[in-house]
């Protein structure tokens, strides 16, 4: 901009001819005034300018895992907040890393698969009440022991250490501060140090007894439904993150269970190439490089899409005239219990770059599929899967989980392994010879960009 800036004055005062300056000239002995030029600095992108570029979906996705980590204890909405940045921060500087703000690939994989362990640690599952219709996320294994009729449920642990209760009543023109003051008082004894009432739903927590408790209310009409949950301060550390995703997930008046399909597809979408010949050969996957405009090769310019597998959702594209390409040798390897995923990051989720990086994932069967946990970042579909003996194992897709579920919620993400011999296979199919190329992952993949309408 500086540059800029001092190339135009210089045209000005070149193509300006003397007689038409309005600044009379300088005078004998008079002192030349001085111009201090002030530096343009490039705005800088701020931790919670990424997020905002991040999907809804993916907000909220790290949110509710940061609270099952216990770093974020606010409304998992998918609101960029400073409380959000500050529990990034506070993941990041637990484990040792840098506090950014802006997890990396690794550090999102890594927070992913410690939440999805504390969820599988406590039971988590998302039920609906079959006395109220009511849908809520229940921690299973601490709450084993189930009751209820047509006024609510109630589960508990073997010993009362943990109580969750869901009531029913009808009230004669509720409003949720007749409500909050109501729960308040009852049972007798109930220490509330936090409130929050709005016009749709209400919150309150405190202490009752030697309990802590926190109750969630709202009604529909004349109907009034409240989440209670009640449990002892021994056990705060596990039960907390608990309540803050029961909360969140707590819909007690549900439209009605819907389907959760894959999300409207991207203007811009990001994936992921593994590079298969040395004549512009590149494997990708077949759903980033659907019903594009144009597809293009970061650094490498325009591809066309030449094959695809619709049964495994392959592509294989193709770039003309490219020089330096470096292909993967895809012989020999296999797919184990273990691999480490190559790829390039959605730029949305590394402020703006477009850095190569690795990631680990476990492989498990899971139906017809072979399962990767946890999912890597987005733009990493289409990611090259080397085993522990740094051999190709597959390639990693990551597709939308369909899922029953309330009408406001998210679709989550799943990654799936193409093993090995299917990608073999398929390019063997399409005249692409999988072996001779270099071990070096990170050579060999490359950023792959769809335009769509």
């Amino acid at each position: 901009m500086r540059s800029l800036l001092m190339a135009t004055l210089m045209v000005v005062a070149i193509g300006t001819p003397a007689s038409a300056q309005m600044t009379p000239p300088s005078t004998a002995g008079a002192r030349p005034k001085q111009v201090t030029t002030v530096p343009v600095r490039p705005a800088v992108q701020t931790p919670a300018d990424t997020a905002k570029a991040m999907a809804q979906a993916e907000r909220l996705a790290i949110q509710s895992d940061l609270a099952w980590v216990g770093d974020y204890n606010g409304a998992i909405t998918g609101e960029v907040s400073e409380r959000m940045v500050a529990a990034i921060k506070a993941f990041q500087k637990a484990r040792g890393g840098k506090p950014t703000g802006v997890l990396n690939p690794q550090e999102r994989g890594i927070l992913a698969e410690t939440a999805k362990r504390r969820q599988d640690n406590v039971g988590w599952k998302i039920v609906t009440d079959a006395g109220t219709g009511a849908r809520l996320g229940v921690p299973t294994k601490l709450v084993p022991q189930q009751s209820g009729d047509a006024n609510g449920a109630k589960w508990t642990s073997p010993t009362g250490t943990v109580q969750i209760q869901l009531a029913r009543s009808k009230v004669a023109s509720p409003s949720t501060a007749r409500l909050a003051e109501q729960e308040k008082k009852e049972p007798a004894g109930r220490k509330v140090d936090y409130t929050v009432v709005k016009p749709d739903f209400f919150v309150l927590s405190g202490m009752q007894g030697l309990k802590k408790f926190y109750v969630r209310g709202t009604f529909k009409g004349d109907e009034v439904r409240i989440l209670t949950i009640l449990y002892d301060q021994a056990v705060e550390g596990t039960v907390e993150p608990v309540v803050i995703a029961m909360s969140s997930a707590f819909n007690p008046f549900p439209a009605g269970a819907l389907i959760a399909g894959p999300p409207p597809r991207k203007t811009v979408e990001y994936g992921t190439g593994i590079v298969v010949g040395g004549d512009g050969a590149i494997l990708a996957d077949r759903q980033v490089t659907d019903s594009c405009l144009t597809i293009a090769i970061a650094g490498f310019g325009n591809a066309d899409r030449v094959a695809e597998d619709k049964d495994r959702d392959l592509a294989l594209l193709r770039i003309y005239g490219a020089r330096g390409l470096q292909p993967l040798n895809l012989a020999n390897g296999a797919a184990k219990s273990s691999v480490e995923l190559t790829g390039i990051a959605d730029p949305q989720n590394q402020g703006g770059a477009a850095a190569v990086s690795s990631v680990k994932a476990s492989v498990a069967q899971a139906g017809n599929e072979l399962a990767l946990s946890p999912a890597p970042a987005l733009g990493f579909s289409g990611a090259a899967a080397l085993d522990t003996e740094g051999k190709f194992a597959g390639i990693a897709l990551l597709k939308p989980v369909v899922v029953a579920g309330p009408a406001n919620g998210a679709a989550a993400a799943q990654a799936a392994l193409v093993p090995a011999d299917t990608v073999r296979d398929f390019l063997k199919t399409n005249g692409v010879n999988a072996a001779g190329g270099s071990s070096d992952a990170r050579a060999a993949v490359v950023r792959v960009i769809c335009v769509r309408k």
